[in-house]
């Protein structure tokens, strides 16, 4: 362990112990020299000003009075959390597909000079971490950003939408509650003041965004996860009922390990099979990923749900009986 790493380690056994800790024990910890502890102690003591206290026989420990307004001064980062921060770089910078290079221009330059500091001239081979983005659609950087201004500062913004499913424009104004990123793609949550209700508008759908004055009306916390998280998928609203969907043995590896929904209960059965019950308002997305699995997958019920099935994939097939 190098005396960078040492004392990130020193500062955290000292802060997080309830009484004095010995040297030897601090020996086998930070795997060092007895020699070594006692020139870290000092050097955490007196360069960076840290309220240690006690003796080499008694044990050393942190000022109760002082050890919570204590910090390492600057950013100090272990290898595992510079790793973790070179890895979350890369994402930062590949998976927005370039529309937000200009905003975050700058912040990557300070996470490259940060990682340049702390590697002691190593050179990190960034192309090993990959980021492989999966149908994310183009947006306007401009709109993204007046919108993430907004949900922050607490702002009113109106803009022109144009809805996906009928291709109407409309011009909306919004309070903006929660910014959220789903499938690569980024969402507004929002209270539509005209219609007085809570809706989720795709960004990238969004045009001619402008900040209103005023304070954004706040819905309580408890309320949007009621009827932003309450049922299956992005355009959720208020659960209409459960699904239940059976997968089969060679889909049920994959299933009891995914995340569909907070409020999913799933069951391995006899046969090896695997059981998924989870709420939905609008089912359109939750049959697309059911198609997803093909064969391995049927809907159980309702049976209103699993008609609907049957009829996409009724109209699938007739794609095909006349194909050349």
């Amino acid at each position: 362990m190098e005396r960078y790493e040492r004392i990130i380690a020193l500062h955290r056994q000292l802060q997080a112990a309830r009484r004095p800790v010995t040297v030897n024990h601090l020996q086998d910890q930070l795997g060092c020299s007895r020699a070594t502890v006692y020139r870290d102690i000092a050097f955490l003591r007196d360069a960076l000003m840290a309220p240690v206290i006690g003796s080499g026989e008694d044990g050393f420990s942190y000022d109760k009075h002082e050890s919570e307004r204590f910090e390492l001064p600057g950013l100090w980062l272990n290898s595992e959390e510079l790793h973790a921060l070179l890895a979350a770089q890369q994402l930062l910078a590949r998976s927005s597909g370039g529309m937000l290079s200009a905003a975050l221009a700058p912040l990557q330059q300070r996470v490259e000079k940060l990682l340049d500091a702390h590697s002691g001239g190593k050179h990190w081979p960034m192309q090993r971490v990959r980021v492989i983005p999966h149908r994310g659609r183009n947006m306007d950087e401009h709109t993204f950003r007046i919108v993430a201004s907004c949900v922050l500062e607490r702002r009113r913004v109106t803009f022109d939408y144009r809805a996906r499913s009928t291709d109407e424009k409309t011009r909306r104004t919004v309070s903006p509650q929660r910014l959220t990123h789903y499938r690569d793609n980024w969402y507004l949550d929002a209270w539509d003041e005209d219609r007085e209700a809570l809706r989720s508008f795709s960004i990238d759908r969004m045009a001619a965004a402008r900040i209103l004055e005023g304070k954004a009306h706040d819905v309580a916390d408890a309320d949007l996860d009621a009827h932003l998280a309450g049922s299956y998928g992005i355009f959720s609203g208020a659960p209409k009922g459960w699904a239940t969907i059976r997968f089969s043995p060679k889909a049920a590896r994959w299933v009891a390990d995914e995340h569909w929904h907070s409020q999913q209960q799933g069951r391995h059965l006899a046969d090896g099979s695997y059981e998924l019950k989870l709420p939905y308002s609008v089912p359109r997305e939750l049959l697309m990923d059911v198609l997803h699995y093909g064969a391995d997958a049927e809907i159980i019920e309702p049976k209103a749900l699993r008609e609907q099935l049957r009829a996409h994939l009724q109209l699938a097939i007739g794609n095909y009986e006349n194909a050349p």
